[in-house]
């Protein structure tokens, strides 16, 4: 199975971009499920055992697709950025699973769109937007996985 991981900060073309590739490539969309979990809640604020199970969804998606290509709207990066983010700290359960569960390859989306507030987004701020697309990268480089940028142009 082929896994695409198209990650980035909220608001950078994350969504559009993995239902197109999906569409366009005949592939699967592996949608974002924190953004359903937090519209079914009716409230962005997350607690640990919450994102805990955000997580472990994640994983048992991972691990149940079999059809190719798949392209992931956030994975388990997010994830692990976001536990880090909030509280400090990331559960080691969640590292082994990046480590069991690895893409192929990543499109990071560059924070060069303009916010677009919703009521499951967090960070508006330019500066910390650019903080988490960093993070992400870095992620990315400690894994060792190809990742390509992704800038919108006009």
């Amino acid at each position: 199975m082929y896994k695409i991981g198209i990650i980035g900060p909220e608001s950078s073309g994350k969504s559009t971009l993995a239902r197109y590739l999906a569409k366009r490539y005949q592939g699967t969309l592996v949608p974002e499920y924190a953004r359903s979990f937090i519209e079914q809640k009716g409230s962005k604020e997350v607690t640990w055992d919450e994102l805990c199970l955000i997580a472990r969804h994640q994983i048992d998606v991972l691990s149940s697709l079999t059809s190719t290509p798949c392209f992931f709207d956030t994975d388990l990066i997010v994830t692990k950025v976001w536990f880090d983010y909030a509280f400090g700290r990331v559960p080691e359960w969640l590292n082994e699973a990046i480590l069991r569960y690895p893409m192929d390859v990543y499109l990071l989306t560059y924070p060069d769109l303009p916010w677009i507030p919703d009521p499951a987004r967090y960070n508006g701020s330019d500066a910390i937007r650019l903080e988490l697309f960093q993070r992400y990268e870095a992620e990315i480089q400690a894994l060792n996985i190809p990742y390509y940028i992704i800038r919108h142009t006009t």
